[in-house]
């Protein structure tokens, strides 16, 4: 303890200081005093933190004086259709009503007094609000999914088409008739592809043939993408192709009219749509048309695989995407355009508003766009935001704000819930978001006068420098905000995205934007081929970096991410870009720990083993590499099996010698003979105790088996005739046929077509515990789900629920 010495004057009782004769000499005065040093921690805590909330508060009603609060009622809003859509069953709808009337009500009658209270309860609503609303689009598209896969006889009405460039054609039919066999619950709607026929066919020609059906696939692995879910609410039930060239129902008959004057509407612009795509790429040959007519018309299938892989590897694939990109482009040179040719007449420039004249111009241009592009996600908000932006124009107010972006969040979340978990919604804000708010920080800057980069001889330079440096910003921003959500759905990165963009975005900006603009101004009257050579020149460009760039080979495969530290990320994201006080720095240190954490906590274990969910293709997981039962595996599959377990290595198996008992195409429902079954036996077993352990040994289209690491046997057959046998050689059976029990009276794990048809893809892990079986599905009780649940033989519902796939019976 230290001791402070104070003089104190005491001036003398009734008498003021300016008495210098009656002023008393000065009082010592020694009072014990603490230094800083010795303040106990407990006590400054508490002021520490007294000072860190109130200047907490007081930035929190900066962000609220500034209307930052309502720019997150989008967030809440796709957080309640989030919550509706992840959950494990349907929330009685009645329930829900009663829930936001009860909310909003709540918001009404509450005191203005209290800001937190009306915050918190207006987020609630915001957030029943999303559900209701996710609920209703659900019974909006009550859409039928094809029970189970089927080879019948398909007769339907042609709304759209798209080739792929090498004959074939994607069609999108409207089934009118099944046969041969009658399907008992028939799809409305389905895509098919036909190869083979002279013509493509038109829209609404009534046509049929023999086709493979399948219903929409369910997650490679169990937490990856459901694409039932998407296909659901695109209102399609079944995918599949045509044998042969499918035919015409009646030759002499013309386009059968559609059924309401919207789907007549719909098809008009589908008929203009591919009509545009085939004059685009009767100009510019190859995968450059290709190319142009998908920066159009959105109709990628023409696009070689290559071109597209060099694409998708160079951060470039974006481009193809009809997105912000496309349409600012679009709109900003019509814009600028059309105000610079008012402007040269004097009359017209001095009379009216040439700023909003070419706002309107340019709004009628980009909703002329947005009709003819097919109206994907990516261009929907694309389209929302630009008319948002153009018709601040008309009201002078401020184009580029976060409050516009939040405005066409709100729009879509309210037409479309169900995009708000698709990749394409999730890319397109986040970039958005990202590029507004890093704008308006731009904006807001503190700029210093430098009087020499005003010199007339710097100043183009000082332009150019700006160009590129924006054009690095934007990339730069544009791939950071991303980067989290292209982890999430794809499980990789692209390193050299930057490069690439930096390399094409002045030959998009000057040549093939501004060119496409006008070849489509002057299509109608067919002096479009000149402007499309020039597209074409820059499309050859782009084409040229993406194959460059990707031979760089910089993708990094990340797998999958754990679901908390994706939605913390994103809640961390989501304050960094929507506030605008040092409050942001919050969501950057909540991203920060969270990847802190993610980086040096240890990640979940692999799974071992990896069914897909028609059990036709089963891979064992090694700490390098993945050995299949299946020489050439089918991409869609496997493709996101190596990105989601980060196992680029295949190992196929090694084919044995030996006849297929019984032989190919005979019944699979035929019964093997007591020899023929110790021959199949005695076969599987050999390979099995021979063969290298964790890799797959087979008989061509007969059966695989494989001795793991840990002793145990995994033998998958392509023919129940085959079951026996494996049930006694194997402790884990796999086959895809849909067989009426599920399990084995040897008492080995069995999975066949029908218990995997519920459970979806499965992951096996081996543990002291026991077997660890993790499902794609538990329950089958969301409407996209409901089809697994459907048995055709009594045309009804069966339990839904997770298959017993380990019972051993007798």
């Amino acid at each position: 303890m230290q001791e402070l010495t104070t003089v104190e004057l005491r001036p003398e009782a009734g008498e003021g200081l300016a008495d210098s004769s009656s002023f008393s000499p000065p009082v010592v005065v020694t009072r014990p005093t603490r230094t800083q040093s010795a303040t106990p921690l407990r006590h400054r805590l508490p002021a520490a933190a007294s000072q860190l909330l109130r200047a907490g508060m007081r930035m929190l009603g900066e962000e609220a004086d500034h209307g930052r609060l309502l720019l997150f009622s989008p967030v809440f809003l796709g957080a309640g259709s989030a919550v509706w859509f992840l959950a494990a069953s349907d929330f009685p709808l009645v329930a829900s009503l009663l829930c936001l009337l009860a909310l909003t009500v709540a918001v009404l009658i509450a005191s203005r007094s209290r800001a937190a209270v009306r915050a918190t309860l207006l987020a609630l609503s915001l957030v029943a609000c999303g559900m209701v609303t996710a609920q209703f689009e659900s019974r909006r598209a009550s859409t039928v999914i094809l029970d189970s896969s089927v080879t019948t006889t398909v007769t339907g009405r042609v709304e759209r088409r798209e080739g792929d460039g090498r004959g074939r054609w994607r069609y999108i039919l409207a089934v009118t008739d099944t046969e041969a066999p009658q399907v008992k619950r028939p799809p409305e709607r389905i895509t098919a592809i036909a190869r083979g026929a002279d013509a493509a066919f038109e829209i609404g020609d009534l046509i049929t043939g023999r086709a493979r059906l399948t219903p929409p696939a369910g997650p490679a692995l169990p937490e990856l993408n459901d694409f039932s879910f998407s296909a659901y609410f695109d209102g399609i039930g079944a995918n599949g192709f045509f044998y042969g060239a499918p035919a015409k129902v009646d030759a002499q008959a013309g386009p059968q009219a559609a059924r309401s004057t919207a789907e007549a509407l719909l098809e008009g612009l589908y008929r203009l749509r591919s009509g545009i795509g085939d004059r685009i790429r009767s100009i510019l040959p190859g995968d450059t048309g290709a190319f142009a007519a998908a920066l159009v018309t959105d109709e990628r299938r023409a696009i070689s695989d290559a071109t597209t892989e060099a694409l998708r590897q160079s951060g470039l694939a974006h481009i193809i995407a009809i997105s912000g990109l496309n349409m600012a482009l679009s709109a900003g040179i019509f814009f600028v355009g059309f105000r610079m040719l008012l402007s040269l007449f004097p009359g017209i420039a001095e009379a009216y508003p040439t700023k909003k004249i070419a706002a309107a111009g340019a709004l009628i241009a980009v909703t002329a766009y947005f009709l003819i592009s097919g109206f994907a996600v990516s261009a929907e908000r694309a389209f929302i935001m630009m008319a948002i932006m153009l018709i601040a124009v008309f009201f002078d107010r401020p184009s580029i704000s976060l409050r516009n972006v939040a405005l066409s969040a709100l729009v879509i979340m309210v037409i479309s819930p169900s995009e708000v978990l698709g990749p394409s919604f999730q890319m397109s804000f986040a970039a958005t978001l990202a590029l507004v708010s890093g704008y308006q920080l731009w904006k807001d800057r503190r700029v210093r006068e430098n009087a020499f980069l005003k010199l007339p001889i710097i100043r183009p330079f000082v332009t150019v420098a700006g160009f590129f440096g924006g054009v690095f910003l934007t990339s730069l921003i544009g791939g950071f905000s991303t980067a989290l959500f292209s982890i999430e759905h794809f499980h990789r990165l692209t390193a050299y995205g930057l490069p690439a963009n930096l390399a094409t975005m002045p030959i998009i900006s000057f040549i093939i934007m501004p060119a496409g603009l006008l070849a489509m101004l002057l299509m109608p009257f067919g002096l479009d081929v000149l402007p499309w050579k020039v597209v074409g020149f820059g499309l050859d460009l782009v084409i040229a970096v993406a194959k460059t760039v990707s031979s760089w080979d910089g993708n990094i495969d990340v797998g999958r991410l754990p679901a908390w530290y994706f939605a913390v990320a994103v809640a961390g994201f989501l304050l960094l870009t929507l506030l605008r006080t040092r409050l942001r720095h919050v969501g950057t240190s909540i991203i920060a720990v969270a990847t802190l954490i993610l980086l040096l906590l240890p990640g979940p274990r692999p799974p071992d083993l990896v069914i897909s969910e028609d059990g036709s293709l089963v891979a064992i997981v090694e700490a390098a590499a993945m050995a299949s039962n299946r020489e050439r595996p089918p991409d869609f599959i496997f493709d996101q099996w190596q990105r989601a377990l980060v196992l680029p290595r295949h190992d196929p198996p090694k084919m044995l010698e030996g006849p297929a008992i019984p032989p190919e195409g005979e019944d699979r429902r035929v019964r093997l003979s007591g020899d023929q079954q110790n021959e199949v036996r005695t076969a599987m077993r050999a390979a099995a105790a021979g063969g290298d352990a964790n890799r797959f040994f087979c008989v061509k289209k007969a059966w695989c088996t494989s001795r793991l690491a840990n002793g145990q046997v995994v033998t998958v057959i392509d023919n129940a005739a085959y079951l026996g046998p494996a049930c006694d050689a194997a402790d884990i059976v796999v086959t895809s046929v849909r067989l009426r029990f599920n399990s084995c009276r040897s008492g080995a794990t069995l999975f066949t077509g029908e218990t995997l048809r519920r459970t979806g893809s499965i992951e096996l892990r081996f543990t002291d515990a026991g077997l660890q079986v993790a499902t794609a599905f538990d329950a089958l009780s969301r409407p996209w789900m409901r089809h697994r649940a459907y048995d055709w033989r009594s045309n009804s519902f069966t339990e839904s629920g997770l298959a017993n796939v380990s019972d051993s019976g007798e």
